[in-house]
Order: C-alpha cells, then sequence, then structure tokens
C-alpha cells in the first residue's frame, strides 16, 4: 500500500514539475497590455463626433460607440458648452470592441483615414480646439501602438502636410445628449448635408485617395 502510494505520489509531483518547465517557456505579457479576455475602451477625437460613429460602428469586434466629449475641464459639459470652446474638450467617440476580434491596430488604422491630420485645432470646416484630432489611450500598450503608428505614418504618409495629431492620455469621457448618438441614423438627409457641405470626404479623398474613409 505504502509503494502505490509513493508511487502515486511521484507521479503528481513530476506532473506538476512539467506544468512548471511549460509555464516559465511561456512569453510574459507586455507591460502595461490589458487583461485577456475583458472588452476594451479606446477613445478618438476627429472634428464632429457626427461623422466618426459609423466609421468603428461598421467594424466587426466593435461592440458600441458613443459621441461625446473629453480632454476638458468641466465636468458633464453639454454641447452648447463644448461647441463654443471655453471647457477645453474635444468632441469624440469612445469605442468599445472586443481584443479577441480586433486589435487596436485597426482601429488606429481605421481612425487616420477618416481624418485630417495635418491641420490643428481644427477639422475640415470646423474650427476650434474642440474639433482637435487626438487619440486618447487608456493604457501604455495603446500608448505605444499609438505612438509606433504614427511614427509609421510620418514616414509612410500619402500627403505633404506634417502630422500634428495629438497623442494624451485619456481622462474622463462625457457621453453627448442622446440626440447626437449615431445622428447618422437618426438624420440621415442632415449628416449627408453637413458631410458634404463641410467637405469631409473630398479632402479625406484628397489626403488618402482609396483609403479615405476605410
Amino acid at each position: 500500500m505504502k509503494t502505490a502510494i509513493v508511487a502515486v505520489f511521484l507521479l503528481i509531483t513530476t506532473f506538476m514539475a512539467a506544468h512548471v518547465l511549460m509555464a516559465a517557456g511561456d512569453p510574459a505579457p507586455r507591460k502595461g497590455a490589458p487583461p485577456a479576455g475583458q472588452l476594451q475602451k479606446a477613445t478618438f477625437a476627429g472634428g464632429c463626433f457626427w461623422c466618426m460613429e459609423r466609421p468603428f460602428d461598421e467594424l466587426p469586434g466593435v461592440v458600441s460607440v458613443t459621441s461625446g466629449y473629453t480632454g476638458g475641464q468641466k465636468k458633464n459639459p453639454t454641447y452648447q458648452e463644448v461647441s463654443a470652446g471655453g471647457t477645453g474638450h474635444a468632441e469624440s467617440v469612445q469605442v468599445v470592441y472586443d481584443p479577441a476580434k480586433i486589435g487596436y491596430d485597426k482601429l488606429l488604422e481605421r481612425y487616420w483615414h477618416n481624418i485630417d491630420p495635418t491641420v490643428k485645432d481644427r477639422q475640415f470646416c470646423d474650427v476650434g480646439s474642440q474639433y482637435r484630432s487626438a487619440i486618447f489611450y487608456h493604457n501604455e500598450e495603446q500608448h505605444r501602438l499609438a505612438v509606433q503608428s504614427r511614427k509609421a505614418l510620418e514616414m509612410n504618409k500619402p500627403f505633404k502636410g506634417p502630422v500634428v495629431t495629438e497623442i494624451v492620455a485619456a481622462g474622463e469621457f462625457f457621453p453627448a445628449e442622446e440626440y447626437h448618438q449615431h445622428y447618422y441614423k437618426k438624420n440621415p438627409i442632415r449628416y449627408k448635408y453637413y458631410r458634404t457641405s463641410c467637405g469631409r470626404d473630398k479632402r479625406l479623398k484628397e489626403l488618402w485617395g482609396d483609403l479615405a474613409g476605410h
């Protein structure tokens, strides 16, 4: 009986040792990376938030897109306050996504192709810091990827202008009023008129060619 117990003990010990060795060979998680298996947030400012929802809504792996305000000083700002330019906020969108289905790098690609990164404190016909372009990172991994993405763009950009889009740590995000959420679905005619009259698609085509909007 004792021999049998010793044999079982040795078998268990060997099994555990093997697993320790296997675990030791696994790569350590990247510093600053979010926990695996959890939904993540990404926040981008690219001018009028009406025009930034649809590009992300269309991506597989994106769970939700919310228009709102971030990067300012006042809590719970209204649209009137932000659009007047006195709160420091930028119109932005917060994207909730499943990292198992889409990577942050893909979100960055979609972001760049839907903005004009060559102008400061404006986007298309909208002027002011509230319409600035900015990537608001939520962790060190997003920061690393955003900086890497901007450097790659600076080296391979299909246009002549400089890349002035900010990369800053995300602060508190305040959802915009309900009538702004998914405006392109609620008011498609007004949305298309605004987008066209603002010259957004024309300028995106000039900057990105066939990549514009994608």
